[in-house]
């Protein structure tokens, strides 16, 4: 396990040594050169060092919550701490691209690594992503296949906030979806679409929690306007046995219909067989055999100019069962929905530095003791909250 002191050596090291590479530049000529000499070998393109490209990023934040909640703010994913500013994510990464084999490294330090790894062993605790991949040479030259640990295929939005348009992690991308996953995947291309298939440990687990195996179905449609991503995973997930099936079904729909606007709209819907009265299930307690969540999303990205963007978000999230989220459901009944709205402002200072202003507001019916905090005791119904993150990144283009 990496240390603190010891994660944040390695990345300074590495973007030290990889700026060096990328500033220097060569040396004047003392005389002309001959007429017949060969041409300088091209530089080595940024951040890449024999072969090995580096990025990397850092990521903290401030939010102010007024409910001023002891325990943080509620459902969110990453930027939990309150009132507080705080480190989301220090990250360093190692790729080498497959030509035939290949490799993908991501390792670091933050709230956001323990978040990915809250059910896993504390020994990959640092680990986001470390596989190899392999391009067997045929005819076909799109399939890849890739063995190790990997982040998922589902959902519309990535563990990096950068790679986002909110700063805040939806309710769909919380509570959903898995992180990541460790096995093998194998993925081709035919035109327009792209088809994959996983064989999985199953959700959040480098080491099993039983001998089953969980499948995993890409089907990937691209247009020159939208694309469509379909995600299908299923397969026994219940500690200690194989009883019980999970089942996932997540899309995304991409709209691109100008440069400066774009438009989302994701879906999932999950479920879990729990056995009689829920007994594989502890987070059940007897309430129902299977669990149930689903939800929709939608969120728009208006580019102002280079520099300026505008992201709004609404989403409709049911966990009716109170299976992922801890919800406190009314005897009988099934569990509240949940709501939220973000807006997102973002400036980009300049190249690979960001920063972004963010209202959120999240709501129930009912109030929440579990997720919506008031002080150390109370509960809403509601939270607002008000955040400014900013993210420093580098890499190769």
């Amino acid at each position: 396990m990496y240390t603190r002191s010891k994660c944040v050596y390695a990345f300074l090291t590495a973007a030290l040594i990889a700026t060096s590479a990328f500033g220097q530049d060569a040396p004047a000529p003392a005389q002309a050169p001959a007429p017949a000499a060969a041409p300088a070998a091209p530089p080595p393109p940024p951040w890449s060092i024999g072969g090995i490209d580096f990025s990397g990023l850092i990521d903290g934040y401030y939010t102010w919550n007024p409910n001023h909640p002891a325990s943080g703010n509620g459902l969110y994913n990453f930027d939990t701490n309150a009132n507080q500013f705080s480190l989301n994510m220090l990250k360093l990464s190692m790729s080498h691209a497959v030509d035939p084999i290949g490799f993908q490294v991501d390792f670091g330090y933050g709230h956001a690594f323990e978040i990915i790894h809250a059910t896993d062993t504390t020994a990959v605790e640092h680990l986001e992503q470390a596989y190899v991949s392999w391009k067997p040479q045929g005819k076909d030259k799109n399939l890849q296949l890739d063995f190790g640990e990997f982040v998922t295929s589902a959902g519309a939005e990535v563990i990096e906030s950068n790679g986002n348009w909110n700063y805040s992690r939806s309710l769909l991308f919380a509570w959903a979806i898995p992180y990541y996953h460790f096995g093998l995947r194998a993925s081709d291309t035919w035109g327009h679409f792209t088809g994959g298939f996983q064989l999985v440990n199953g959700w959040n687990n480098i080491k099993d929690n039983n001998s089953g195996k969980t499948m995993g179905f890409v089907g990937n449609f691209t247009g020159k306007k939208m694309a469509w991503n379909n995600n299908f995973y299923t397969g026994p997930e219940n500690p200690n046995t194989n009883t019980g099936w999970r089942n996932l079904y997540d899309t995304t729909v991409l709209f691109t219909p100008a440069d400066k606007f774009n438009a989302y709209v994701n879906f999932d819907y999950g479920s879990n067989n729990c056995g009689t009265k829920g007994a594989l299930c502890p987070t059940l307690q007897g309430t129902g055999t299977n669990a149930k969540w689903y939800g929709i999303a939608f969120a728009a990205k208006f580019q102002m100019n280079d520099k300026n963007a505008l992201t709004p978000r609404y989403e409709w999230f049911k966990d009716k069962n109170g299976f992922e989220t801890g919800m406190v459901c009314a005897a009988g009944k099934d569990c509240d929905a949940l709501q939220e709205f973000t807006l997102t402002y973002e400036y980009k200072w300049t190249k690979g530095l960001l920063a972004r202003l963010e209202y959120r507001r999240d709501w129930t019916t009912l109030p929440q003791p579990g997720l919506f905090q008031r002080g150390s005791t109370g509960a809403s119904d509601h939270q607002d909250t008000l955040a400014l993150g900013v993210v420093a990144f580098f890499g190769p283009k």
